[in-house]
Formats: structure tokens, sequence, C-alpha cells
């Protein structure tokens, strides 16, 4: 098939290089002029890196390259650090689930990707506005440009996605009330600091207010990520610099460790938290959706990223042999619209982990080998 991903993001370069290695012609179309290093971390849990170990030659041993191994996964309590749960990750994470949690910058997982893909598969400045779809395929549309005919367009283009709208008609992301602050810190700043090699989640007062940290570069740099309620966001932009005060007053009342991770932050993103409510079909004619496109989730269980790559996959695995597309696209949107709506409201519960309890759900799941109904 002549196949049209629109949006070039980690789930639409994911889908390109599992698509192209069943036999498909796959072009990506990308707003942006060309990639840049951009955006902060991505935290690939072993579910993930799994799916990524699957689907390319070179793309797991390039994300291992760069990234950093966390130790554990920690759940600490803001007003008293008393740690609720600890669940071991590195060596144990890869003898249970098959693959370690990793965590590493965007831009490193985006040129793994991207190295994977044949030169001119990823057409960059081309913005889509709009995909028709007809009995014979789909007609994909550009600000500028000519279109393109494909037999199935695919919509990777994030949670303003233009193939959505397209499919379903336009609507408004709600915002959840909560906003984010991400800062990258320099490891040595932090130095002597307890569980720098773990993913950390300092539990606030209430289930929007948390910080986390966790290792990147290797090691070298240390990402912190927190959330706190605010009641309205007014600026247009939904990320910009952000006052590093404003950040350390929000968590003043966290115990003096959580603190002293604000305490050495030079700057700060903030960012506004927007979600939609999952959708009962990814499917328009010659049109499916995945990643944020369908299921936008918020941040709390770190599988933004993880579940459009296993989209990518069990997408490809549906449409491996091209004969029947009707029936592949409803069994993919068959076989991972339930996860994924699970996850999608147990991110906004933000309860997950908190105490002991099963990951493998979440962890355990083998988009390649996962039986497809």
């Amino acid at each position: 098939m002549k196949i049209g991903i629109c949006g070039g993001g980690v789930g639409g370069l994911a889908a390109a290089i599992a698509l192209r290695a069943a036999g498909h012609d796959v072009e990506v179309y990308e707003q942006a002029p060309g990639f840049s290093r951009v955006g902060a971390d991505i935290n690939l849990t072993p579910n993930a890196v799994r799916a990524l170990d699957g689907i390319g030659g070179g793309v797991g041993a390039a994300v291992r390259r760069t990234a950093a191994r966390p130790t554990h996964r920690i759940s600490r309590m803001w007003d008293t650090g008393e740690e609720t749960s600890r669940l071991e990750m590195a060596d144990a994470a890869e003898q249970r689930y098959g693959a370690p949690q990793l965590t590493i910058h965007r831009a490193d997982l985006m040129a793994a990707l991207e190295s994977e893909l044949a030169s001119g598969t990823i057409r960059t400045g081309h913005r889509v506005e709009t995909v028709d779809t007809d009995s014979d395929g789909a007609t994909v549309r550009f600000a500028e440009g000519p279109d393109r005919r494909v037999d199935l367009a695919i919509g990777a283009d994030g949670i303003h996605s233009a193939v959505r709208t397209a499919m379903f008609g336009a609507e408004t992301p709600t915002f959840t009330g909560v906003v984010s602050y991400r800062a990258v810190i320099p490891a040595e700043r932090l130095a002597g600091h307890p569980n720098l090699g773990a993913f950390t989640k300092w539990w606030g007062p209430d289930p929007d207010t948390q910080i986390v940290n966790f290792p990147l570069s290797r090691g070298e740099e240390i990402f912190v990520f927190a959330t706190t309620p605010q009641d309205s966001w007014r600026d247009e932009s939904w990320t910009m610099p952000g006052d590093v005060e404003e950040l350390r007053a929000a968590y003043r009342d966290f115990v003096p460790e959580a603190r002293h991770l604000l305490e050495v932050c030079d700057e700060v993103l903030k960012s506004a938290l927007y979600v939609r409510d999952p959708l009962q079909t990814w499917i328009s004619g010659n049109r499916v959706l995945l990643g944020d496109a369908c299921h936008p989730m918020m941040p709390f269980m770190a599988q933004g990223a993880g579940q459009a790559i296993e989209d990518a996959v069990v997408l490809a695995r549906c449409v491996a042999d091209g004969t029947d597309l009707k029936a592949a696209l409803a069994q993919y949107e068959r076989n991972r619209l339930p996860r994924t709506a699970r996850i999608q409201v147990a991110s906004r519960d933000n309860t997950w982990m908190k105490q002991p309890g099963d990951a493998d759900w979440v962890y355990g799941y083998d988009a390649w080998q996962t039986p497809l109904d």
C-alpha cells in the first residue's frame, strides 16, 4: 500500500519504520522545516523499549547509547519523605519484562528513529490542512504544495490533529486546570543528593501536585518535572518560560530533599496540560489515528510516547498483508482502544503505583507478541 503518515513525531516515525518493514510504501508529512533539539525528556518504560527493540535494526541499540537507565521506580510522600513503594528496574526490569526502563532526551530518540528511515521518507515543511477519503483511498491536502493520494492516511499529528478534525469535526482540547514545570539540571549540581539514579515521584497533597526526578544522558543530567493546579491559563502559547521563584514557591511545603531539586534550577519551562476524552472510534474510511491524535493523556504514568509506539507496532502487524484494509483497521482499533482508554483514565486519576501494586499490566505488554483478536 501507499501510506501517508501525517506527523513526524515519535509515533509517526515509529509507524513509518514498522510499516516499511512490512513492505509498504510510506511517506511522513511533518510541518516543521526540520528536526531540532527541542523538548526535554522521554520516559521509555519497559513496554516501550521492547517495542522499539523490534521496530528496526538499530533503534534499540541507539537509544541505549545515549539514555540513562534508572535503577528503581520510587514513590515518596511530599510532607514526610516516607517511601510508599519501590520497584526495582534496570536488570530486574529486563529480566521480568524483557527490556529496561530508559530515560532519554527526545531529540536523541528522534535521531535514532530517523536514522532507520531511507532518505526522502520524511517530507518536512508539509503542514497538513485536511485529509479527505473515498472508496478508493484518501487525499492528503497541505497548506502549500500539491496534494498526495494514498491508500491509507494515518493521523499521528498530536493533540491538535488536523486528521482527527477532518474525521470527526472541530473540537477543543480541555484544559485540565494543571500546569507543569520542566527543567534539566547538570547532575554535578546535585552531587550527594539521594537516589539520583532512580525515577523518583514525590506525591503531593492532592492528585495534581507532584515532583518527579530522573536521570538523562547516561546520568550526566537530571530531569525535573513538577505539576500543580492552576485555575486558568491565559497565555496563547501552551509552553513558555517559567518563573523559577514561582516554581519554588509552589512546592515550599515539600520536604527539604524534594525542594533541593528546585533550588538548583536556573531556568524552567511552564506548560499547560490539556486532554481529550477517549474516542469511540479511531477510524473513518481510509483514515486512522494513533498516539496523541486519538488518546492524549496526562503524563502521570509516563505512557504518552510508549502508547504511540505500541500503536505503531500493532497497526503495522494488522495491515501487514494489505489485503483487507477495513478489517485490518478494525482489528487495530479493537486491540488498542481499550488499553489506551484504561491508561488515559488511570493517568488522569494519578494513583497508579503510589502504593505497591501491579505494574505488569503496563510494563509487561509486548506489542509484537500480544495475540490480536
